[in-house]
């Protein structure tokens, strides 16, 4: 006999265990499953999916501590702070991420609790549709269990993509997971894929010490950035040491006991070869759809193995939705909240919303790199007429008395009804700057507004204001 709920949610991710908690919330009697166990030392089932265990929030962790050791390292100097013999101890270093992670998880069990979710250990796959609703069947330590739910939220996630011929070992050859666990800082590192992970896992061992390369196939660099961030951020990134090499075409990758030896052809055609210690491969995401059997429910994914839904998630059958990286749209944690949140909302008879143009993007770099909205070569593309307002953070008393001056804020606005159409951030603390872009543009404010909005003194918002206001020549500071 199978146990009934209202609402049963495959995947305790960022887009899951959210719309679990607002479902429960809302009074709906609500079951979250989950069968990955990550690097649980007692093999269990862990909640908070890919971005809580092995992504966003371990690699945010390992980017404080190699920043922090950079800082000692190239940076105290400047305060008149003299420091000698500084060294990293790594494996404390990722048993700090890893305390960190499992505080967070353990964080997700107790809000489950606080709004009446029940977390089941397991991985679930539908196994057709019944009387009011779906039949699941779920796969325990313990044997195979029945629920049935009259609504199911599918937030599975994704997993890393990896290359033909390319064995990932996660211990020589590594994509997310592995490399934010080794032993030792390589000697020589290579990254294929100069996208936000690349950079980001680059970022952390370069600090450290490691010579990183990174081989990218696209001949552009950060394509989906503005392009003016682009060229910054590639300047910024070749001066710090990362070794940045464009439109190459990978060839045989071969792994032995000394490392690893990648055969590519660089931009001008010429056969090149990079000899590595460790080899990152970070080349994107796929879904998560292994095992739900959705033919059993009359569904299927498309080309690209997502499963399709309309504007407010839902499926093609009635009654599911999924959210997340497993649809169409950005594979961001933060959108996947959002629109379990909206889901939850829709199957309580609420008008649930999720705004796609106001996402913020961030690369947690050093320095951060954030955006909202249109880049400038989109909005040529589209043909709209902009005015563009930029503002540096060199000419900003707190950034420079913070000792980090890089960067600059970047407002796009309409000629004609000076309405937000993006802005554009490189900062150390841009991932918190673009929030206030993104409520200026959810609300359509004009580039005045935020010209006129007080903001405190000194503080790195100030730059926002100045660049809101040079979009009409207007800036009162540089």
């Amino acid at each position: 006999m199978s146990t009934q709920y209202d609402v049963v949610v495959i995947g305790a991710g960022p887009g899951g265990y959210i719309a679990a908690i607002r479902a429960g919330q809302l009074g709906m009697k609500v079951a979250c499953i989950e069968g990955h166990a990550y690097d649980d030392p007692k093999g269990e089932p862990r909640l908070g999916g890919t971005c809580l265990n092995v992504g966003c929030i371990p690699s945010k962790a390992l980017l404080a501590s190699s920043e922090e050791f950079e800082k000692i390292q190239h940076h105290a100097e400047d305060h008149g702070i003299t420091v000698t013999g500084a060294k990293m101890d790594v494996a404390k270093m990722i048993k700090r991420k890893d305390d960190i992670v499992t505080k967070m998880t353990g964080g997700i069990q107790y809000l489950f609790k606080k709004n009446k979710v029940t977390a089941i250990k397991g991985w679930a796959s539908f196994s057709g549709k019944v009387d009011g609703g779906f039949e699941l069947t779920v796969k325990t330590a313990a044997g195979e269990e029945k629920v049935t739910a009259k609504q199911v939220i599918v937030a599975t996630g994704s997993k890393a993509r990896h290359l033909p011929g390319i064995t990932v070992d996660n211990e020589t050859i590594c994509d997310n997971e592995g490399a934010l666990k080794f032993g030792a800082v390589p000697k020589k590192l290579g990254v294929i894929g100069a996208g936000v992970i690349g950079l980001e896992l680059g970022s952390v061992w370069r600090r450290l010490g490691a010579d990183v390369t990174v081989l990218e196939a696209m001949p552009n660099f950060l394509a989906a950035c503005d392009e003016g961030v682009a060229k910054e951020m590639q300047k910024i990134f070749t001066k710090q040491g990362l070794k940045m090499n464009m439109g190459v075409k990978i060839g045989e990758v071969k792994a032995s006991k000394k490392g690893v030896s990648v055969a590519y052809t660089d931009a001008d055609g010429n056969a090149q070869k990079l000899d590595c210690d460790k080899l990152i491969v970070s080349v994107g995401r796929v879904p998560n759809t292994d095992g739900l059997n959705l033919e059993a429910v009359g569904l299927k994914t498309n080309e690209r193995g997502q499963i399709d839904v309309d504007a407010h998630c839902q499926t093609l059958v009635a009654g599911i939705y999924a959210v997340g990286d497993v649809i169409r749209g950005a594979m961001l944690a933060h959108k996947a909240e959002e629109e379990g949140v909206m889901v939850a909302e829709i199957m309580a008879g609420q008008a649930g919303h999720c705004n796609y143009d106001t996402i913020p993007w961030v690369i947690y770099t050093s320095p951060e790199v954030a955006w909202v909205g249109k880049t400038e070569q989109q909005l040529k593309q589209d043909g709209r007429k902009y005015k563009a307002g930029q503002f540096p953070f060199m000419a900003n008393g707190r950034a420079l008395g913070q000792g980090d001056s890089q960067g600059f804020v970047k407002v796009l606005a309409d000629a004609t009804t000076d309405e937000v159409l993006g802005v554009h951030i490189i900062n150390s603390h841009a991932s918190d700057l673009i929030a206030e872009a993104v409520m200026a543009m959810e609300f359509k404010a004009s580039s005045e507004d935020i010209g006129r909005i007080c903001h405190a003194h000194p503080s790195l918002s100030e730059v926002v204001k100045e660049a809101a206001l040079a979009c009409d020549k207007r800036q009162l500071n540089g």
